[in-house]
């Protein structure tokens, strides 16, 4: 683009050259063609000069090269997929944490009322056909709850700027107006589709389509069948999702039992292990029941790096559990890859380092590869078990029994959201770089810990990577043994 404006600009200097040259020679309106040279100017221009500048393909060329440049890096750019998930990605934020539509459409990430919850250091605010698009994406799929809020906030911003055009624009007025008007409609506030309607009407008069519909919203208000507050409602209802959680939204949880504090604390375990004599794991207990661990700095930034490098070119979509099958769901948006221990002594080296905090062996097949995730614009995990709930389960195909414990690592930092919420627990942990995250799925009697329900919270912003690995219960027989008691 840089390039087509440098030549197209060199064009126009060229052309207002011309012009200027011609304009000199009709400053003197008593000259006379009786003058040979004026006379010679004037034939010459309008017999060779006008038709070069008009039949010139110079500005056809310059098009051209533009074409054949945006062809070479098209495969790069986004797609309509990409499209439609980011306008998902600002829904699922604008839900989970409660944000306001006008908010965010100026470049603010608050709830109303509320101080925002991350401040950019640049505010990048939506244009009118932003927010129609990512209303667009909300109407094409029937959710008409978030249709109305982003619709509303496009018309908002196209009346401000009406009878002007952007370059950039590929919706309009009446085009926002024609699907608000239709999504208040379809969540039985007629009347306000009416109004909406009538006003499309001001500005597309000839519009056959928009009159029958306010003729058919006029007379279902006769009827009295869809009057606002009758009807089929006059306000959509509020969606929850899922990852609404007083661990996300709401005040502080509730502190644990007096006599649960004296088992939370910090220390530097050896957990009998040589290989932590000289460099003791920095613990944290978050909680007992269940019990969940935090190891502050387990890996260096040069660790994290090398992971995250190993996995960049092989992060595909994420799947999950479906039966006896694995499929990419909406309620998991992350890209993620598997690396072996040999793929680099880094990973090796992490293998053995979570092997001795942990106490378990981690020899295959006891243990997966180490998945590395990342979680991008939006990015989330709704409410799960790392561990299998039913025997058809893919993850019995290792014949290694259930995944016993998790040991999470993030390899990145974020500026906003992206915490690992334990839903039943009612507890979150921010992201903590370098740190790793341990706790166990199954109960020492082999059923799985309902407690253990967690969910990654939507990435408000910044770019999250973690790394999993899960372990399973056959081969840690003698290292976590059965209880005396069989509920435990």
């Amino acid at each position: 683009l840089r390039s087509y404006l440098r030549d197209e600009s060199s064009r126009l200097r060229r052309l207002r050259r011309f012009y200027e040259k011609v304009q000199a020679l009709h400053q003197d309106p008593e000259a006379s063609v009786d003058n040979p040279l004026l006379a010679f100017s004037l034939i010459k221009r309008l017999h060779s000069d006008w038709p070069n500048v008009i039949y010139s393909d110079e500005a056809t060329r310059n098009t051209q090269a533009l074409h054949a440049g945006l062809g070479e890096v098209e495969q790069e750019l986004p797609g309509t997929e990409d499209l439609d998930g980011a306008a998902r990605a600002l829904m699922r934020l604008q839900d989970v944490y409660a944000l306001s539509v006008k908010g965010l459409a100026s470049g603010l990430f608050q709830r109303a009322g509320h101080p925002p919850l991350y401040s950019p250091g640049r505010r990048v605010p939506l244009s009118a056909d932003d927010c129609f698009h990512v209303g667009k994406v909300a109407y094409d799929t029937g959710d008409y709850y978030h249709s109305i809020a982003w619709l509303e906030e496009a018309v908002s911003l196209f009346r401000l700027s009406y009878g002007t055009w952007n370059l950039e624009d590929r919706s309009s007025l009446e085009d926002a107006l024609d699907h608000l008007a239709f999504s208040y409609f379809m969540a039985g506030n007629i009347s306000h589709a009416l109004s909406l309607s009538r006003e499309f009407l001001r500005y597309d008069p000839s519009n056959q389509r928009v009159s029958r519909n306010v003729a058919k919203y006029e007379k279902l208000l006769e009827r009295g069948t869809g009057a606002s507050g009758t009807g089929r409602g006059a306000t959509v209802p509020h969606h929850r999702c899922p990852l609404l959680t007083p661990s996300l939204l709401g005040p502080p949880s509730p502190q644990p039992a007096p006599e649960r504090l004296l088992h939370l604390g910090c220390s530097y375990e050896t957990n009998s292990s040589p290989y932590l004599l000289l460099q003791p794991a920095k613990k944290e207990m978050v909680r007992i029941r269940p019990y969940v661990a935090l190891y502050h700095d387990f890996i260096t930034d040069a660790e994290a790096e090398t992971i995250k490098g190993l996995a960049g070119p092989w992060l595909q979509r994420s799947v999950v559990a479906s039966g006896e099958k694995q499929q990419k769901a909406e309620y998991r948006i992350s890209k993620s890859a598997w690396l072996k221990d040999t793929a680099d002594p880094v990973v090796r080296a992490l293998d053995q380092r979570i092997a001795a905090v942990t106490g378990l062996d981690l020899r295959p097949p006891y243990a997966e590869y180490l998945q590395v995730v990342n979680y991008g614009l939006g990015g989330h995990y709704e409410p799960h078990f790392d561990h299998a709930t039913s025997l058809k389960s893919p993850l019995y195909r290792m014949k290694s029994g259930n995944r016993i414990a998790t040991i999470m690592i993030y390899l990145s930092a974020v500026e906003a959201g992206g915490s690992t919420a334990f839903i039943y627990a009612n507890f979150s942990v921010p992201v903590v770089k370098n740190a790793a995250l341990f706790w166990w799925n199954l109960r020492r009697n082999g059923n799985g810990d309902g407690d253990t329900l967690h969910a990654g919270c939507p990435v408000l912003a910044g770019d999250k990577w973690v790394a999993n690995k899960w372990i399973h219960e056959h081969g840690q027989e003698f290292r976590r043994p059965c209880s005396a008691d069989p509920q435990d």
